[in-house]
């Protein structure tokens, strides 16, 4: 995607944020009570990290709706950090960190020693629970006292199998039937990405990094919910819930 002065990066926001939207219809629901929340713990001018930023559609929001925030994005996808450091080109309000989150090191390299809210949506399903677990005590010492945590992804509760099947099939049709009418998958928009000039190369090396897709573990609600409040966390709960996906809240 381009234009005559280069690389169009707000197209290519667009484009991944309806490849998402495929997956997940009720995705711009989840952002604005994920903001909503950030509003009633730190106001209209928090300082954020975003966790596993991708193209930072999260920061994208948040400066919508919060034009005096602050963002960090961190992640480690070249591909995706190349878009979203292409979109905020500019920005003295956004900085940008590539690193490995089950690097012990990480926070190390961040530009601040704490933030209000720390942020993060359908990504932390790549990891397994252990260095999942050990990510929230990091994460927990990063989260000023009074501040939050929130994760929103898929949270499988593995009591409830006959609920669980029924849900997916009725998503799963739902995702056949915009596939037919024209909706790119994560495989298509990849691939368009392998094909532009400018996204060729950190795409390549995002596969080398990641493989085709997550081999992590998708734990329920509660699970999250215990190890946050087990690594320093006073309280964790859902604040809001699809069939299909939980946005966890944890509270400093």
């Amino acid at each position: 995607m381009a234009t005559a002065t280069g690389t169009d990066w707000q197209s290519w926001q667009e484009s991944w944020d309806r490849q998402q939207e495929w997956y997940m219809p009720d995705r711009e629901e989840r952002f604005r009570i994920m903001l909503d929340m950030v509003e009633a713990f730190a106001g209209p001018e928090p300082r954020v990290l975003d966790l596993a930023c991708g193209t930072g559609s999260i920061t994208a929001r948040l400066l919508a709706r919060f034009p005096k925030a602050v963002s960090t994005g961190i992640d480690l996808d070249p591909a995706l950090l190349a878009i979203a450091r292409g979109t905020f080109e500019g920005d003295d309000r956004v900085s940008f960190v590539e690193a490995d989150l089950k690097d012990p090191d990480w926070p190390s390299r961040l530009p601040y020693e704490s933030y209000d809210a720390v942020l993060t949506a359908t990504a932390l399903h790549w990891l397994h629970t252990d260095p999942l677990a050990a990510l929230y005590g990091q994460v927990a010492e990063l989260v000023r006292h009074g501040g939050v945590f929130m994760n929103a992804d898929h949270m499988i509760d593995e009591t409830t199998p006959r609920i669980n099947a029924a849900e997916s099939g009725q998503r799963h049709r739902q995702m056949d039937r915009a596939l037919r009418d024209g909706a790119l998958d994560w495989a298509e928009w990849w691939q368009r990405a392998a094909e532009d000039p400018v996204l060729a190369a950190p795409t390549a090396r995002r596969f080398e990094i990641y493989g085709a897709h997550a081999d992590g573990d998708m734990p329920s609600a509660q699970w999250h919910a215990r190890v946050l409040r087990e690594k320093g966390f006073g309280e964790a709960r859902p604040v809001w819930c699809s069939p299909s996906d939980t946005l966890l809240l944890a509270l400093k």
